[in-house]
């Protein structure tokens, strides 16, 4: 994202000194540049709700204690709302900035509309004599709420605001009867697709895949959660040229045209044994050409072979998504094939497509080369594919955000291929307003050599291959404590999969996905710092807790009452009410460390709050086992969400 998108997002009425100056907002030193960024930009985002009745606005008390409210962030604003237009009545179109407190010592959230306010409003003959006096009035005019316990002034007009204990406690013990999906997000849209994974036909699924999948899968679980109806494509590349090459090396190794997995064997093998003979034998070669020809053009026999290829291919990645807990529907780029001429004959009606050197492509302004969208044998492309596609989800699927997984290698294409749909009028020209498309590219997994990653003898690691190993070593270390003598053979399986694969998992999402990070087992495998191993422990460790107290949780949820009277309690009592609206955080800027990263501090508030509050055996049992389990059950979600399953005893 380059720095005049990015001004492009921040509120209008604060200028980049101000802001640089005065603004608040909460930055964790270890995140990455590139997140801190992001998330600033996402804390000066106004939060927009919907407008309400002037009419006795100032003794009306503002009723959030119903389901699926939204975040916390967006109930204070809707509050703020209220007395903005009150404050500034002929002001209509501002609207509420609400960010968390940077020092907890001044509160928990602050309304930042002051200074800006102040820039609109001086020399109109306002009553204000600066932004403080704005504040002063923001305060005043706030509707009653149950909410906010307290408001206070701090430097130029900046409202900071304190949250009602009780109140807070109130929203927890409510998630505890009614469920965690109440905490969901609202986003602007209601239908997505995701396009991730995407291996090719004949090719095993590598460490190179791996971090599109997992990715993209968090991804549409955070966009499920948020209530908003995800089609999960898996954009397969089961066509094209080199299809020619495999049908012709398959006629040749099974000329009855019977084959199977076991005769094929390594499929991979296979591959590269057609492409050496496609390389070394000229007459092979031009066989394999005019099999493409055949295929495209519906003949039987190749369309038979092509089928069987691609369903050997498919029965190898289900077993990679089986372990991963993936889930995908299958739309390859055969299936858009059909779709490429007219979406092509549609761009050339509002005179895009141009004829160059043979080929026919779309010239797009400030990129060096031009998009290919057919080659000068008549042939379609990378390109063609990808626009048919998008033409499809837009207008057939009738999708509101489209979400493309791939390596930061591919971001120029589709840089260009969404500038071409925005000039067909396909995606409006702002990035701002749906439907849009969206490029989340991700770097490299690298090995300890800072090289990609692979094995000894410089090939690819195979995925499947590397979950094996991450649930071997997981189990390894559970025998070495003695977990053998306790557990049965099948929770000790079972747990060895859920770290194994949850460490492998979460190693790669807690660094901000443009990055490359380093692929090293003993690391992720540690149950030390911000690992999977070190927080699913955590998440056993409380349910251990709830179970040597020997209380009936699901009793105490509708008998008990949760306070928070201790400091360090309030402060995790705040935290997990802050979930929603770091769920909808991840979901805008697409980056899953962000939950990634909540996950982790969420068990550092809870490890200090444990540390500091007994609970089994105290005066304040009933509340504080209430509050263990809220955060299980917070830690639960950002599990699922993170695709990774938790445990429950270690």
């Amino acid at each position: 994202m380059n720095s005049s998108h990015l001004g492009n997002l921040l509120p209008p009425v604060l200028s980049p000194l101000q802001l640089n100056r005065f603004s608040l907002f909460y930055s964790r030193s270890s995140l990455s540049s590139t997140t801190r960024i992001l998330r600033a930009t996402s804390r000066r985002l106004f939060i927009v709700a919907k407008a309400q009745s002037l009419s006795n606005m100032a003794n009306h008390v503002v009723d959030l204690d119903q389901e699926n409210v939204g975040s916390l962030k967006q109930q204070i604003a809707k509050i703020f709302e209220e007395s903005l237009r009150l404050t500034v009545p002929d002001e209509l179109d501002v609207e509420p900035a609400i960010a968390p407190c940077q020092n907890p010592k001044f509160g928990d959230y602050q309304c930042n509309n002051a200074m800006g306010l102040w820039s609109k409003v001086k020399g109109k003959g306002t009553q204000f004599k600066g932004p403080q006096p704005i504040g002063q009035a923001i305060i005043k005019n706030l509707p009653s709420s149950e909410i906010i316990d307290s408001c206070s002034i701090a430097g130029p007009g900046f409202v900071n605001v304190v949250l009602s204990q009780k109140w807070i406690a109130k929203s927890i013990q409510r998630m505890l009867v009614n469920g965690i999906e109440t905490w969901s997000p609202k986003l602007p849209v209601k239908r997505a697709v995701v396009d991730f994974s995407s291996p090719n036909i004949a090719k095993e699924m590598h460490v190179g895949h791996l971090r599109s999948t997992i990715i993209g899968d968090t991804l549409a679980r955070m966009l499920e959660y948020s209530n908003v109806n995800v089609l999960r494509r898996n954009h397969v590349g089961d066509w094209g040229t080199q299809f020619g090459m495999l049908i012709e090396y398959l006629f040749e190794m099974f000329p009855n045209g019977q084959v199977n997995d076991q005769a094929i064997g390594d499929l991979e093998a296979f591959y590269k044994a057609s492409k050496q003979r496609f390389d070394s034998d000229p007459a092979f070669k031009e066989r394999a050409q005019q099999a493409v020809v055949s295929l495209q053009g519906g003949e039987k026999r190749y369309r038979t072979a092509w089928t069987q290829i691609c369903e050997i291919s498919r029965r190898g990645y289900e077993r990679v998504y089986e372990r991963l807990g993936v889930e995908l529907e299958e739309k390859g780029e055969s299936f858009y094939n059909p779709y490429i001429p007219g979406a092509l004959e549609l761009l050339s009606k509002h005179g895009l497509i141009e004829e160059s050197e043979g080929a026919r492509v779309i010239f797009i302004e400030g990129k060096n080369i031009p998009l290919i969208v057919v080659k000068r044998d008549g042939g379609y492309n990378y390109a063609s594919t990808d626009l048919a596609a998008l033409w499809y989800r837009l207008n057939e699927e009738k999708a509101e955000w489209i979400i493309y997984v791939t390596d930061v290698g591919q971001r120029e294409h589709f840089e260009m291929v969404f500038t071409a749909a925005k000039r067909a009028g396909w995606l409006p020209a702002e990035d701002n307003k749906y439907p849009k498309a969206s490029h989340v590219g991700f770097g490299l997994v690298l090995g300890e050599d800072g090289k990609r990653f692979r094995t000894r003898s410089t090939e690819t690691v195979k995925l499947v291959d590397l979950l094996d190993e991450a649930k071997s070593r997981c189990k390894t270390v559970l025998i070495e404590r003695g977990k053998a003598d306790e557990w049965t053979e099948e929770e000790l399986d079972r747990t060895a999969e859920a770290v194994g694969y949850g460490a492998v998992k979460y190693a790669d999402l807690k660094n901000n996905r443009t990055t490359n990070y380093t692929f090293n087992f003993d690391q992720m495998l540690s149950d030390k710092g911000n690992t999977a191993v070190y927080l699913l422990y955590a998440h056993a460790r409380i349910c251990s807790i709830i179970r040597r107290s020997g209380k009936d949780v699901e009793e105490l949820k509708k008998v008990g009452t949760l306070e928070l009277a201790h400091p360090d309690e309030r402060v995790l009592g705040l935290h997990l009410l802050q979930f929603a609206e770091i769920v909808e955080e991840a979901c805008t800027n697409l980056l899953p460390n962000v939950l990634c990263e909540y996950l982790y501090n969420l068990s550092e508030d809870f490890t200090r709050f444990y540390t500091n509050c007994q609970v089994v055996g105290s005066a304040e049992e009933t509340s504080r086992l209430l509050l263990c389990e809220a955060t299980a059950v917070v830690m639960r979600k950002c599990f699922h969400l993170l695709g990774i399953t938790p445990v429950y005893k270690i």
